[in-house]
């Protein structure tokens, strides 16, 4: 028979309320394993009887027996007729027997991991803001989404395809949706794009990663803007990439310094990574001629541009400019969107408009990450697209984002003139601001934190030390009223800072 203390730890495991969603039958078996497992129960140590356990729990009979069943099956224990149940001889042979559960890890002890996972670990990975509070970059406004509409679509989608909706996609997307993609990337990005050519994926970090692993070996080169998106050189570190920074100014990518860089010795680049549409986190638009520029420094040296066209469906002063990925004839420009920024970030649906002989290299590479997006979602945004709703909603959404900008910035000067000095953008989602005063910038951002504001610090954007500190503010999520209320609290922050 069990010892007393032995049966009341089973009492115990049985009734305690994590283990509730077990059936009883479970409870008994998983509390005996473990003290099986934890060396209480020697090896040939005899177990109660089925009804004298039973009887002791307070359970039925059939319920111990089911125990004793599994616990016999899984090895833990032996069962001789005539004899009765005993801890099994292979029981000795378990790891880390007779070892508490708690204590039988180092908890505390650093994992061994691979270089790249060492790299990815420390870099803190990408961090999304998932409630939208403000102000916190790159989240669009999702209050006014057409859900109606989008619920109208959907339940379009599941009639038509049915059980057939509910099977795994082609890993390069739904023919449907590349189709609505290329079209819409032709029609107002003045792209090059073909269904064909088009990746389904499922963000544009994963675009990212893909360009970083199958374009390029570690320890190769790749030109990056400085400062950049930290989600792009954060997939190139982990990649084992060497990002050279390539400064900007007011037109973007300084290419005469990304043409002087490329004929220094041993600093051959096999790729240059940009956000010419509007420039992240400066908002600056790369100028023509340094668009054609790039487009032939890619040409002559066989390099890639990865174009990360983020946001620019929302620019406010006349017609963004086309994106690098139309004026390039020699095709070695990966086109990267989006739709989380445009519709919602749950959506989770990204592309890639990619020149014809990286298609198939792609799409393999892409069924080891996460094999295919999810069909129904794909099939809805494609009748959103075809029904021009995308468009409408976008129309809508640049209205009232260009509002709120325009606000933020007259409460910025209102509140803040005494220690920022904005930059107001041209298009985007958000407002860079940099600091006129000593304040320490992870202070700032992390003060702000801890009064309901998240902000993006501009430091570790830059590879450089030459910037000024500050931080981005994410406009687009919070209306005028909202936003007042949370510069003042922003005001209030940054006045305790100087102090």
């Amino acid at each position: 028979m069990f010892k007393h203390a032995q049966l009341e730890s089973v009492k115990a495991w049985i009734g305690d309320p994590v283990h509730g969603a077990l059936p009883l039958h479970a409870r008994v078996q998983r509390a005996i394993r473990q003290l099986i497992l934890d060396g209480v129960l020697d090896v040939g140590r005899p177990l109660p009887s089925s009804r004298a356990l039973a009887k002791s729990l307070g359970v039925s009979r059939d319920t111990v027996e089911s125990a004793y069943s599994q616990l016999h099956a899984e090895g833990f224990i032996e069962r001789r007729v005539g004899s009765g149940s005993f801890v099994s001889e292979r029981a000795q042979r378990l790891p880390g027997r007779g070892k508490s559960r708690e204590t039988s890890v180092d908890r505390k002890a650093a994992p061994r991991l691979s270089q790249r996972g060492t790299a990815m670990f420390d870099s803190g990975g990408v961090r999304d803001f998932l409630a939208p509070r403000p102000f916190a970059p790159g989240v669009p406004e999702t209050r006014n989404f057409p859900l109606q509409t989008w619920e109208r679509l959907e339940r379009q989608v599941l009639k038509e395809y049915g059980s057939l909706a509910l099977l795994h996609s082609p890993p390069q997307g739904m023919e449907a949706l590349r189709q609505a993609i290329a079209d819409h990337v032709n029609l107002e990005r003045g792209a090059r794009a073909t269904p064909d050519r088009v990746l389904v994926l499922t963000s544009s970090q994963q675009a990212l990663t893909l360009c970083a692993t199958v374009l390029l070996d570690a320890g190769e080169r790749i030109f990056i803007e400085d400062p950049v998106y930290h989600g792009a050189r954060k997939a190139f570190d982990a990649a084992g990439l060497e990002c050279v920074p390539v400064p900007l100014d007011e037109d973007g990518l300084r290419v005469d310094r990304l043409l002087e860089a490329s004929k220094a010795p041993g600093n051959a680049a096999g790729a240059v990574f940009l956000t010419p549409s509007h420039q992240f986190p400066t908002g600056a638009t790369l100028a023509l001629d340094r668009r054609l520029a790039v487009i032939e420094w890619a040409r002559q040296r066989q390099g890639w541009i990865i174009e990360d066209d983020y946001d620019s469906e929302f620019h406010y002063a006349g017609k963004p400019t086309a994106c690098v990925q139309g004026l390039d004839a020699h095709e070695r420009t990966i086109y990267i969107g989006t739709f989380t920024k445009s519709l919602f970030p749950g959506l989770r649906i990204a592309y890639m408009v990619l020149p014809p002989p990286l298609v198939a290299p792609m799409t393999v590479a892409r069924t080891l990450l996460d094999g295919h997006s999810a069909p129904i979602p794909q099939l809805t945004l494609a009748r959103f697209i075809e029904g021009g709703h995308f468009g409408a909603h976008v129309r809508t959404m640049r209205a009232v984002y260009a509002e709120r900008r325009d606000v933020l910035a007259r409460l910025v000067r209102q509140h803040l003139a005494d220690y920022v000095e904005t930059r107001v953008p041209a298009g985007g989602m958000q407002m860079q601001c940099v600091f006129i005063r000593d304040i320490p910038e992870r202070e700032a951002v992390e003060s702000a934190r801890r009064a309901g504001i998240d902000l993006l610090g501009l430091t570790a954007l830059h590879m450089s030390h030459e910037h000024k500190a500050g931080f981005l503010m994410g406009f687009a999520a919070h209306a005028p009223h909202e936003q007042d209320v949370a510069v003042r609290k922003l005001a209030n922050v940054l006045r305790a800072l100087c102090h």
